[in-house]
């Protein structure tokens, strides 16, 4: 088998409402699709949604990157041969991992359609039946985060993250606002998506909200501080996650080393798809901390390969995959089931993409053939 032929699509996918984090307010979702053929006839999707403040790569970029490097590269080879199509990415280009995860992505899709298995066959078999999901708040004044938590658990949640990162002193209202409205027995998950800085900031909201029963804090520090991560760890009673600062295997050896944290967040477009991220959690297992798959808010594409992650893995406890949630359009039906996500056994990442909602949401398109 071999590939033939990739488009990558660039769209936009518009948001229900916009998703305010700490270091950008979103109106509607820049990501990028790509469509793979093989000579067998069999095609596979993957996705890139690159974020700037995290993967340093653009909408922009990473499109040229795609249809200028990595896809010419891709051309001619077995989508099987997954580790041989990253090792040339690699040494095509260091890091761009969204860009990288587009293909991979791709590669598991068509993988499991050419055997007629779904995704989490490929990578152990399903282990979770069902993966529940949380509610995601974005950052908003605390009275109206409070309102919209407690709305979400008269929904069924029985999961709440909160956003936080963009005022220490307004953080500590939001926290105690959003406990307070949800009641004690909910999960309640706080990620400062580096927006805190550094450990003294850090350490005094934890202080004001020590009472808050925060399950865990998540990415409190800028991303390249890991030993101010592992101070944090060893000074507080509250779990600690990291995000931002684990994109691949040194950041990950470093945070074992450090023992900066208990549990990881590992993005499929941090790490640069599913390949890479089965390095991470088996690193992450042999360490004691937990893992949980998040999302750069993703259509149903990198959404499903996330979750056929999770599904296959222990040692994955959580997961955020609730970017088709929050679109009023998206390019494939999601399969939640409820507020879980229930995996369908069919083959790939078992999608039917919508190809003429695909189509109206491109806002540019290149086709890459082999010669």
């Amino acid at each position: 088998m071999q590939i033939t032929s990739i488009t990558v699509m660039g769209i936009r996918l518009p948001l229900i409402r916009p998703f305010i984090v700490a270091y950008e307010t979103y109106y509607d979702m820049p990501t990028l699709l790509v469509k793979v053929e093989t000579d067998v006839g069999i095609t596979g999707y993957g996705e890139a949604t690159p974020d700037q403040h995290v993967t340093g790569e653009t909408w922009e970029s990473t499109y040229s990157l795609l249809v200028h490097q990595l896809a010419p590269l891709a051309i001619g080879e077995n989508p099987f041969q997954i580790e041989r199509i990253h090792e040339k990415m690699a040494d095509m280009v260091y890091g761009c991992p969204a860009a990288k995860a587009a293909i991979d992505i791709a590669c598991y899709d068509i993988m499991g359609k050419a055997t007629n298995q779904p995704v989490y066959n490929l990578l152990g078999g399903r282990y979770y039946e069902s993966l529940p999901v949380p509610y995601v708040v974005s950052i908003l004044d605390p009275e109206a985060m409070a309102k919209e938590a407690a709305d979400a658990i008269r929904q069924g949640y029985q999961s709440i993250k909160i956003k936080v990162g963009t005022n220490p002193v307004m953080d500590v209202k939001r926290i105690q606002a959003v406990r307070k409205a949800i009641g004690e027995s909910m999960q309640l998950r706080v990620d400062a998506n580096q927006g805190w800085r550094n450990r003294a900031t850090t350490m005094w909201v934890l202080e004001q909200v020590r009472e808050a029963n925060i399950d865990w804090i998540e990415q409190p520090v800028i991303a390249d501080d890991i030993t101010a991560l592992a101070e944090i760890r060893r000074q507080t009673h509250i779990p600690v996650m990291i995000d931002e600062g684990v994109h691949g295997d040194r950041e990950m050896r470093e945070t074992i080393t450090k023992q900066a944290a208990d549990k990881l967040n590992i993005k499929l477009m941090k790490c640069g798809g599913i390949y890479p991220a089965l390095r991470l959690v088996a690193q992450a297992e042999m360490a004691g901390m937990e893992c949980q798959v998040g999302s750069m808010v993703e259509s149903a594409v990198a959404s499903a390969a996330g979750a056929h992650l999770c599904a296959a893995k222990k040692n994955i406890r959580s997961n955020e995959l609730v970017g088709p949630l929050m679109f009023s359009r998206d390019v494939a039906a999601f399969p939640y089931e409820g507020l879980a996500i229930v995996l369908p056994n069919r083959p790939g990442l078992g999608l039917d993409v919508n190809e003429q909602s695909l189509a109206e949401l491109t806002e540019m398109s290149t086709v890459i053939e082999k010669p």
